[in-house]
């Protein structure tokens, strides 16, 4: 048994700039799998490279502990280095932990014949001002927790069967981190270990990084938008809900935190635009999760907000495909889901089940109203096809395991 998924979706994605003279940065929400991305990568080259050519440093390692700034990585490197005169490949894992890692990393693409890999759990990893140094010699892939397809995989791989419904309802409840291939059929453990990552990623990615002295109404914040998600709601509202609370804050303050738990991957910001106008709507936006599992963990119950997680479990497959997200606006209706990617756009309902013809009419309504051609879904957990004038129904699971839409 392999002690990892492939991800093919992102090898796939990668493989073309292996031996480019780019660097290549993957970016994502911490314990997402970059770690094992890298791993994977590794695997692939070793089949005809040379194991001592490759340098693999995790920043979170005994070893990495001692790496503090662009000289101490550049001192190791150079000791690994001598008396080599083939290609060489480094694996740089959480390089945020080294101050001016830019320099290092520059230093290392002019200095050496090599191919650099690196990752970090910050969306801003590459917008700092030294990050100019590798400006434009460099491609970036975000990596994500595991989608449907991939958690089916991880549960034939860990149980040796794997039902398409019985692992979406596990599916629905856990989320996708890799991890919990360690602890599949124990709720309990796989809760305390998404509880513990979800606290890790907000005290070191989003208060620490960011030297936040009011962890307090950091906490209230983003317990409100995991509750909330996939509701439309502004950083006004918030400050309402807040001051309702007795809680002392400012709009900015707020729109502060938002960005910085945007930055450490822990929930995304869907803007909502005019399908007509093409216009954005101010403070109208949607926020939804990296991972639909820690929704669970932090004690709000998937399946009695099955509709919002099903929409958060359809955004992810989207992203994770590419695909550029806006909530769609006409004339009032809501389209959930406007994706674009190149000269490609779908648009995307998402609703539970079609059980009722007012349901129904206000899923399909508004894509009717659309006037061009390009593809049109309404997605649900129904068995039957309810699809009608041209616009497509489809089961929720059948469409998160396509490879094509």
């Amino acid at each position: 048994m392999k002690d990892y998924i492939i991800r093919e979706r992102y090898l796939e994605r990668i493989r073309p700039f292996v031996n480019k003279p780019v660097v290549k940065v993957l970016t994502g929400l911490r314990r997402a799998g970059k770690s094992t991305l890298l791993r994977m990568i590794m695997a692939e080259l070793l089949s005809d490279t040379p194991s001592e050519n490759i340098y693999y440093l995790n920043m979170e390692s005994r070893k990495g502990l001692s790496i503090n700034n662009e000289m101490d990585l550049i001192e190791d490197i150079e000791a690994f280095a001598d008396a080599k005169d083939d290609k060489l490949y480094f694996f740089l894992d959480e390089i945020q932990y080294v101050s001016n890692w830019e320099r290092a990393v520059n230093v290392l693409r002019v200095d050496y014949n090599c191919d650099i890999y690196i990752t970090g759990s910050n969306a801003n990893l590459l917008s700092g001002e030294l990050a100019t140094l590798i400006a434009g010699r460099y491609v970036q892939f975000e990596v994500m927790p595991f989608q449907f397809k991939e958690f089916l995989d991880m549960v034939r791989e860990e149980t040796g069967e794997a039902g398409k419904e019985s692992s979406f309802r596990l599916y629905l409840e856990l989320g996708g981190m890799p991890f919990l291939s360690n602890t599949l059929g124990n709720k309990q453990d796989s809760m305390v270990y998404l509880k513990d990552t979800f606290d890790s990623i907000v005290i070191k990615d989003v208060q620490g990084r960011n030297e936040i002295r009011d962890l307090d109404l950091l906490n209230r914040l983003v317990h409100y938008v995991v509750e909330q998600c996939g509701q439309t709601f502004s950083a006004r509202s918030i400050h309402r809900y807040l001051k309702n609370e007795q809680k002392r804050t400012t709009v900015d303050t707020i729109l502060n935190y938002l960005a910085y738990c945007e930055e450490a991957f822990i929930f995304r910001r869907i803007k909502r635009h005019d399908v007509r106008g093409k216009e954005a709507f101010k403070y109208q936006d949607k926020y939804y999760l990296t991972d639909h599992g820690f929704r669970e963990a932090l004690g709000y119950s998937n399946t009695e907000q099955i509709q919002a997680v099903l929409e958060n479990i359809v955004c992810n497959e989207l992203l994770s495909r590419n695909y550029q997200l806006a909530v769609g606006d006409l004339g009032g209706k809501e389209i959930d889901f406007v994706a674009k990617r190149g000269q490609e756009l779908i648009y995307i309902q998402v609703c539970y089940l079609l059980a009722e013809e007012a349901t129904i009419e206000r899923e399909f309504a508004p894509l009717l109203s659309i006037e061009d051609n390009y593809p049109k879904y309404v997605l649900s957990m129904d068995s039957l096809n309810m699809g009608r004038e041209g616009i497509r129904h489809m089961n929720i699971t059948d469409f998160l395991l396509q490879d094509k839409w």
